[in-house]
């Protein structure tokens, strides 16, 4: 009895975390595996610490690079050294930075948890999901869970069968008022401009060497919508899912950081102090008028567009009925919010590093990147032209809002606008080009949709 009690335990222990890490079976580190781990920690906290006190203390930026060196020594694999040290920049960014702390802060623990050997495998994503995933092809909505699925993979399969992203356009209808962009229409025409950046990505990705359907996945992370991005990438690129879903969902957190630039470059200070006429009441019938006719209109002339316009439009009907407002309340707070955590965390810890770190990879995030700038250069050209055309009534500024950033890219317009006069509130009017926004990425997905895949 003694022998096989002994036996059970031995068992466990030899199958628990702590056992794997004391006694890896291939590892290449530099250290004995006992000595690494501890320098592991003290890395890690060194590079918190440095981040902390980036601005307090002379010493930060010492601690960080000393912490850095510490991670890449310990660890087994650079790969994951690198995995981690992203990780904990985006913690720093989201948390002490506050850029999108909703997104970036699920996105980039769950990046942390796969990237910890070996406990990261217990995560996301087994062999069997990827597989069936890579057979299926564009038909990832047939996926049926794996006979042993990890949580990483229960969160996932919402991701891939596109479950998440309408959930999310849902709760997104349902927090969004239409007003400035009934009361301002030509806000329609900023917003189909910012989508300028999806096409000259796309341009670009086929030179590289992307087949079309790939580039035009790789390319709408220039509309800054990270559910239209997921959504479309499950149609056309499922095997790019987890870069183009990282991309974009990390330049829409990182709007606050990318546009400024951008928008100061293009504009003269002369025109950012541009002070608009506020806009006209909008009625309530016209509110719930809107999206009705939106969705009627999306399912005569673009029909691959309606789920998402769809589901965008029904969020935004039950806020404004009047009647529906426990439905409203659901999808604008607590469904959202739990919805996102799945979406966010899943696309975190999509990002192994195995699979992350290749040079497809990182030609899709520079990618991004130029599809993300163009759309905002768009939207800023286009509002200089809108400029001129009215003798000086329309601030460019409120043509960068024209991304589906919502109501990110809105505010960011309003900052950089009181930068130059304090006292100039342009909030109201670039909500109007960002909602536009919305609609005009996911009527650039639609219609690659329509034309790649026939319906």
């Amino acid at each position: 009895m003694w022998e096989a009690i002994v036996k059970t335990f031995v068992n466990l222990w030899e199958t628990s975390g702590v056992y794997a890490l004391l006694f890896p079976k291939d590892t290449k580190g530099l250290l004995p595996f006992g000595l690494a781990i501890l320098l592991e920690i003290l890395g890690i906290i060194a590079v918190l610490y440095g981040l902390n006190n980036l601005r307090k203390s002379k010493w930060a930026t010492l601690n960080i690079i000393v912490g850095v060196i510490a991670i890449v020594v310990a660890m087994p694999d650079w790969k994951h050294s690198i995995m981690i040290f992203i990780a904990l920049i985006l913690l720093y960014l989201g948390i002490f930075k506050k850029f999108e702390p909703l997104l970036l802060v699920p996105i980039a623990f769950g990046a942390l948890l796969t990237n910890l050997p070996p406990a990261g495998d217990m995560y996301i994503i087994s062999p069997e999901f990827v597989s069936i995933l890579e057979k299926l092809g564009g038909q990832a909505h047939h996926i049926v869970a794996p006979t042993k699925p990890l949580i990483g993979d229960v969160m996932y399969f919402g991701v891939v069968n596109e479950i998440f992203p309408l959930l999310i356009f849902m709760g997104v209808g349902a927090m969004t008022d239409f007003g400035p962009l009934i009361a301002y229409p030509i806000s329609f025409l900023l917003g189909a401009a910012a989508q300028i950046g999806v096409y000259i990505a796309l341009f670009v990705a086929v030179l590289l060497g992307f087949s079309v359907k790939e580039a035009a996945a790789i390319g709408i992370i220039g509309g800054a919508d990270g559910p239209t991005s997921i959504y479309l990438a499950v149609k056309l690129a499922p095997h790019l899912l987890g870069p183009i879903a990282v991309a974009a969902y990390t330049y829409m957190s990182l709007v606050p950081l990318i546009q400024p630039p951008i928008m100061k470059w293009l504009t003269t200070e002369e025109e950012r102090k541009v002070r608009m006429e506020q806009l006209r009441p909008v009625s309530k019938v016209e509110k719930i008028v809107f999206p009705i006719f939106m969705t009627i209109l999306t399912g005569l002339l673009l029909p691959s567009a309606l789920p998402l316009i769809g589901f965008l439009m029904f969020g935004n009907l039950l806020r404004e009925t009047g009647v529906t407002d426990r439905l409203a309340n659901t999808a604008a707070n607590e469904l959202i919010n739990i919805v996102t955590i799945f979406l966010a965390t899943s696309v975190g810890m999509s990002m192994k590093a195995d699979r992350f770190l290749t040079v497809q990879t990182m030609e899709i995030i520079a990618l991004g990147i130029v599809a993300f700038g163009a759309s905002t250069m768009g939207g800023v050209l286009l509002g200089k032209l809108l400029y001129k055309i009215s003798g000086g009534k329309v601030n460019p500024l409120i043509g960068s809002a024209g991304v589906s950033a919502v109501p990110m890219a809105a505010r960011v317009s309003q900052v950089v606008g009181q930068e130059a006069d304090p006292h100039n509130f342009l909030l109201m009017h670039a909500m109007g080009p960002n909602v536009a926004g919305v609609i005009g990425t996911a009527v650039a997905a639609g219609t690659f949709i329509a034309y790649f895949l026939g319906r």
